[in-house]
C-alpha cells in the first residue's frame, strides 16, 4: 500500500527522538531509518553469525539459512544497540518476524488475494498477489541479488557502514527491486522490526521487556488507583508485566 508518507523525503531522525515519537503514538507509522542508523554506523560492528555462547541459538519455523542471516543482519541495522537501549538483535525480533511470517498473517489468511492486481490508491489497502511471507522472502532475493551484483557477496556479509547504505536506498526507493515493490517491502521489514522490539516478549522479541523498562512501559493494562496519592507528582515506575506473566 502506497501513502503520502511513504512517498515523503526521508528525515533524519535519531534514535531517541524516535522513541519519544513512538511514546506519544507514531508507532503505527513508518519513520525513516537513514539518520538513525547512519547515526551508529561506525560505532556498532556486524551481527555475529553465531548466538554468543551464553544464548541459546534462534529456531527458525519459516525462515531459512540465508533468509535468518538478513534478516538478523537487518534488524540489527535498524536499531542497533546503543547508549539508549539493547538491540533488535540481542532483543529476539528475528524470531518474532519469523513467527509472524509462519503464522496466518505471514499466509495471508485474512487477506483477499484473488486479483484483480494492480497497483492502488493508499486507501485501498494491500494490491499485491502475495502474501506477506511471499513478499519478504522474494525481496530478500531480490536485495541479496542487488547486492552480490554491487559488493559481490550477500547483505549479512556487508559491513555496518554498506549495510545502513543499503538500506537508506531501499528506504528512498533508489534502489528498484525486480520482484516486488521496494517501499512495500522495505516498509514491511521496518514495521516488523519495530513491532517485534516493542510487542510482548510472548510474542518472540522484546527479550526480558527490555524495551518496556527502557521506556518506562507497564506492559499489559493493571489498575493504579491506590497508587494515585502516593505518587501525586511523583515518579512511579513498576516492573513491566506481559501476558507470559498471568499464564
Amino acid at each position: 500500500m502506497m501513502t503520502d508518507e511513504n512517498n515523503a523525503e526521508p528525515k533524519t531522525v535519531n534514535r531517541r527522538a524516535w522513541l519519544k515519537l513512538l511514546g506519544a503514538g507514531a508507532a503505527t507509522g513508518a519513520l525513516p531509518i537513514g539518520g538513525a542508523a547512519a547515526e551508529g554506523a561506525m560505532h556498532h560492528p556486524a551481527p555475529k553469525a553465531a548466538s554468543p555462547a551464553d544464548e541459546p541459538v534462534p529456531v527458525y519455523e519459516f525462515l531459512n539459512g540465508d533468509e535468518a542471516a538478513f534478516v538478523e543482519a537487518a534488524v540489527d541495522t535498524l536499531i542497533p544497540p546503543d547508549d539508549v537501549g539493547p538491540g533488535a538483535l540481542e532483543l529476539g525480533v528475528a524470531v518474532f518476524i519469523d513467527r509472524q511470517l509462519n503464522s496466518g498473517y505471514g499466509r495471508g489468511d485474512r487477506m483477499y488475494l484473488q486479483g484483480p492486481f494492480i497497483e492502488g490508491t493508499p486507501q485501498q489497502g494491500y494490491q499485491l498477489r502475495m502474501t506477506p511471507s511471499e513478499l519478504i522472502r522474494n525481496g530478500i532475493l531480490d536485495v541479496n541479488a542487488h547486492v552480490r551484483d554491487q559488493y559481490k557477496r550477500t547483505f549479512d556479509a556487508l559491513g555496518e557502514a554498506d549495510r545502513v547504505a543499503v538500506l537508506t536506498q531501499l528506504e528512498k526507493r533508489e534502489i528498484q527491486l525486480p520482484t516486488v515493490p521496494t517501499a512495500i517491502f522495505f516498509n514491511l521489514l521496518y514495521d516488523l522490526t519495530m513491532q517485534g522490539y516493542f510487542a510482548d516478549p510472548l510474542h518472540g522479541g522484546n527479550k526480558g521487556k527490555a524495551s518496556w523498562k527502557m521506556i518506562g512501559f507497564p506492559g499489559i493494562g493493571s489498575m493504579y488507583a491506590d497508587k494515585i496519592e502516593a505518587y501525586r507528582n511523583k515518579k512511579y515506575m513498576s516492573e513491566p508485566m506481559s501476558i507470559q506473566d498471568l499464564l
